[in-house]
């Protein structure tokens, strides 16, 4: 019997379904908010919730266990390492890094959802989309 075992397969194997949540997960991180279908946008939403949680902890471990789940690209900004002030080009005599999405997810957005306890994520409904008229929704980080 499957006594819950429900998972949200979107018609892919597993190690393809692991590779699209890790890089809308990604795209979320990064932008705020993505644009997608209703499936994915719903499998989408447990799978981001559990990566933020581990970055209101902060520690190691939690950091290389979130690596595990999105791609750590570039963003194309600069982050102070001492103060974490993140800028567009980089600055003369100042410490910059290379933001990537690791590093704006334990810096910045574990830190703006430190006192929330969960719901760190909202779906809205988009209207259909023209080609196929599949349901669209956009997802955005609260």
């Amino acid at each position: 019997m499957r006594h819950q075992t429900k998972k949200n397969t979107l018609g892919k194997a597993p190690d393809q379904r692991k590779a699209l949540l890790r890089s809308l997960c990604t795209e979320l991180l990064t932008y705020g908010e993505i644009k997608t279908t209703m499936a994915r946008a719903k499998a989408l939403q447990p799978y981001a919730e559990n990566v933020i949680s581990m970055a209101k902890k902060g520690d190691l471990n939690s950091r290389r266990l979130a690596g595990r789940y999105i791609f750590d690209k570039e963003i194309g900004q600069f982050i102070d390492t001492t103060t974490g002030e993140v800028f567009e080009t980089k600055q003369e005599g100042k410490k910059l890094a290379p933001q990537t999405v690791l590093r704006k997810l334990f810096s910045v957005i574990g830190v703006k959802y430190s006192s929330r306890n969960g719901g760190y994520t909202r779906i809205f409904r988009l209207p259909p989309r023209r080609g196929d008229a599949s349901e669209m929704a956009l997802i955005q980080l609260v």
